[in-house]
């Protein structure tokens, strides 16, 4: 492979591009997913949540004994109350945005200028966490546990199977069990919908791909901060080039398919962060955007009441903080460490119930009650 920068940045197009066009088509929104289970007490979309992470799971756990991908994938830590913290500020902030990073992406492709504002707020988060990266890093390197060990099988001292084993049985019955009280469809007449398990699926296959291809599951909070650097670096590049997060490389790892060592930070210029995430980013967008347009469903939607617009960029600015707090998204810690079984994506569940709950209750009390519901989700 003479250019595997070239072949990384092409394949992550794709990926996203495929990412994109299915969760429009199914509307995979994590965010939708707690906030449906916290306002309107309804789980089917966990469910097709859990049916991603089960069968990302299987296929990460096939990689490792085969030996093709990287275990754990880099650049997972050992775990840290940090991420706790991480996932509390996540929830709340995704909530707010109505999108994760990702929906917001898919939701920006289709039209709607609530999700543009998120989008904003996460660039915005990301740089304003830039200047307490030194004193958060301090926190983190005080209060990891486990030195050296990320996943719960490593910190045990057991073989990953056993675990994969056992949670694969469990999840085997419980999908049964959903199967016969036919809780898996979701009734629809939109014409090109995608089933949400079917969705799971793809996006766990989507997940292998990436993980066996560029060395690591999906992720794009790091290219937020990427863009915000470049817009740093033109309007205040002295204070840029003297702020210690964008000098950091916090990916370095060996190419599994060519053997080629990678690098890769916050700060502005091309690297394998630029190869990998930046075109995920611009491919979830614009698959989202072609898929819109093919079902005639793409329609700029901007005239909501201002309280939306404030709660859109505040949500968007707490992920941006907060995927740099947890040292990752909920993409991830949910689609690629949570399978893995990391202590750190663990931890970040632990706290982003709570903050999905936290958010919702004040998107209900400080949004909807003053401005009405959303009408560009």
């Amino acid at each position: 492979m003479d250019n595997p920068y070239a072949f990384i940045f092409v394949l992550c197009l794709v990926l996203g591009l495929l990412s994109g066009i299915i969760m429009h088509r199914s509307d995979f929104c994590i965010a939708g997913m707690f906030r449906d289970l916290f306002l309107l007490k309804r789980t089917v979309m966990l469910r097709m949540l859990l049916l991603l992470v089960a069968v990302s799971m299987l296929l990460f756990e096939l990689l490792r004994l085969y030996g093709i991908a990287l275990y754990p994938f880099p650049p997972t830590g050992s775990p840290s109350p940090a991420a706790v913290i991480g996932g509390l500020f996540f929830g709340i902030g995704m909530v707010l945005a109505g999108g994760c990073v990702a929906g917001t992406l898919y939701k920006m492709g289709a039209g709607s200028f609530l999700s543009f504002i998120s989008f904003v707020g996460i660039i915005a988060g990301s740089l304003f966490y830039a200047e307490i990266h030194p004193w958060w890093t301090a926190f983190v390197k005080r209060t990891t546990i486990f030195q050296g060990r990320v996943t719960i099988p490593q910190i045990i001292g057991i073989d990953p199977g056993f675990p994969v084993i056992v949670l694969m049985a469990i999840a085997s019955c419980l999908f049964f069990r959903w199967y016969k009280e036919a809780k898996w469809e979701r009734p629809s007449v939109a014409s090109g919908y995608i089933q949400p398990w079917k969705a799971a699926i793809f996006l766990a296959f989507i997940g292998l791909i990436s993980y066996m291809a560029v060395g690591k599951p999906m992720g794009v909070t790091t290219g937020y901060t990427k863009l915000g650097a470049y817009l740093e670096y033109f309007l205040f590049k002295g204070h840029l080039e003297g702020t210690a997060f964008f000098k950091a490389k916090s990916l370095d790892y060996v190419h599994p398919l060519t053997s080629i060592r990678m690098q890769g930070g916050a700060g502005p210029g091309f690297d394998v962060i630029s190869a990998i995430e930046f075109p995920l980013i611009i491919g979830i967008i614009f698959g989202s955007a072609l898929s819109s347009f093919l079902l005639k469903e793409f329609r700029l939607c901007f005239r909501v009441p201002y309280r939306q617009y404030i709660s859109s960029f505040a949500g968007g600015f707490l992920m941006g903080i907060a995927a740099r707090l947890s040292q990752g998204c909920n993409v991830a810690h949910l689609l690629g460490g949570l399978p893995l079984l990391t202590g750190q994506s663990i931890l970040f569940l632990v706290g982003l119930f709570p903050g999905a709950w936290l958010g919702s209750r004040i998107f209900v009390n400080f949004v909807m009650s003053q401005g009405g519901q959303r009408s560009c989700r």
